[in-house]
């Protein structure tokens, strides 16, 4: 029998290698992993993905998270389809769906983030993140469907999925020899500001080559559909108004916090956490939960960053619940690392303070936004 009992809540780039990993090193305990889905969507390709219909099968981005687990014994691994409604510190329980409850001796938070284009109402729906529902491939189905018949497009958002997203539509168009307006909005005076200004004008290069408009300086102060929702009216800060046969925003991430009590929240509504990874609780209260990925306050909301801090949580929860093993500390650092392609061809980006050259950006991600490598990101190592 396991003595103790893990929860995690939320199956991506985090919550996966965690529970994993907890599996493998922890004895005697009993991994409960919740999701709303029975897939893992590989959303570092949803760019390509929604601009390019065919460029992907379904079944290469959105795997069944439980043939993952299906090696674990019942009384070690159990899954749980449903969505955590609520969280109760003191009885050390979580609900799903507003019914089943939970009890957990430790718990893990790795619901990570959404984007406006999934909760703004005046906008297509994208999953540009992993979706609070089972309907992925029905949801990219629908963006598809939506893109592909439009002649003017307007994206409003200049970081790594903006421009990802402006290149994949635009290349598409011209090859399938589609007349599409592209118009790329950026709220400060250039792409991909997060990166080095090399980075950003490497960028502007390949967007202008494949005829993208970019609109710098600008911000997006609302946005409209016609009574019959086939057009936008995007107004900018200046008064400026824009018509489009599709709207997406880009700008942000947004916590999937709905379940989570106020008081682990820091103002922003990211989950509070120290080097440990561990959660803070009030007056600085030590508490039985962890939390990991595009959740937490850090500011670096990678697949990569989520990776290195499951590892972490597993460490330390190990060393607690084994007391053997050091405690790990998670430093995100201060270096931004990210690959930006622009088609299929290649792209921009930064790696340690340099701008990596065309082919090299189209050798690691252009080629298939790392689809090759989606099952292995989620499986037992």
């Amino acid at each position: 029998m396991a003595s103790k009992t893990i929860v995690i809540i939320g199956a991506s780039f985090a919550g996966i290698p965690t529970a994993h990993a907890l599996l493998k090193d922890v004895p005697s305990t009993k991994v409960i992993l919740i999701n709303p889905s029975k897939k893992f969507f590989f959303n570092i390709a949803a760019p390509r993905i929604i601009a390019r219909p065919k460029a992907f099968r379904p079944e290469q981005y959105l795997l069944s998270i439980e043939k993952q687990f299906s090696h674990y014994s019942q009384d070690a691994f159990e899954f749980v389809l449903g969505l955590a409604t609520s969280i109760n510190i003191d009885t050390k329980t979580v609900t799903v769906n507003n019914e089943r409850v939970i009890t957990f001796d430790y718990l893990v938070i790795a619901t990570g983030s959404t984007t406006h284009s999934m909760t703004d109402t005046n906008s297509i729906p994208i999953p540009f993140k992993q979706p609070a529902s089972d309907d992925t491939q029905v949801l990219i189905e629908k963006a598809q469907d939506h893109i592909s018949r439009a002649n003017r497009v307007i994206i409003g958002g200049a970081g790594p999925i903006g421009v990802e997203v402006a290149g994949e539509i635009a290349e598409a168009a011209e090859e399938r020899g589609a007349h599409v307006t592209v118009t790329l909005i950026s709220a400060t005076d250039r792409v991909l500001s997060m990166l080095k200004p090399r980075a950003s004008e490497v960028a502007e290069q390949q967007l202008r080559h494949k005829n993208v408009e970019i609109i710098r300086s600008a911000r997006v102060t609302s946005v409209s559909q016609s009574v019959d929702s086939s057009t936008w009216t995007v107004t900018l800060h200046n008064g400026e108004t824009l018509q489009a046969d599709a709207y997406i925003p880009t700008t942000g991430v947004v916590p999937n916090n709905s379940f989570i009590p106020q008081e682990l929240l820091d103002m922003q509504g990211w989950v509070k956490v120290d080097a440990e990874l561990r959660v803070q609780g009030r007056n600085g209260k030590k508490l039985p939960i962890f939390a990991a990925g595009d959740i937490t306050h850090n500011s670096m909301r990678l697949s990569f960053k989520a990776a290195e801090q499951a590892a972490i949580v597993a460490a330390n929860l190990k060393a607690e619940v084994c007391q053997k093993g050091q405690k790990r500390m998670y430093d995100q650092g201060s270096n931004m690392m990210m690959i930006v392609p622009i088609g299929a061809s290649g792209g921009s980006g930064q790696i340690f303070g340099w701008t990596p050259w065309n082919m090299l950006v189209k050798f690691i991600k252009s080629k298939d936004f790392f689809i090759a490598r989606a099952e292995s990101m989620i499986a037992a190592k």
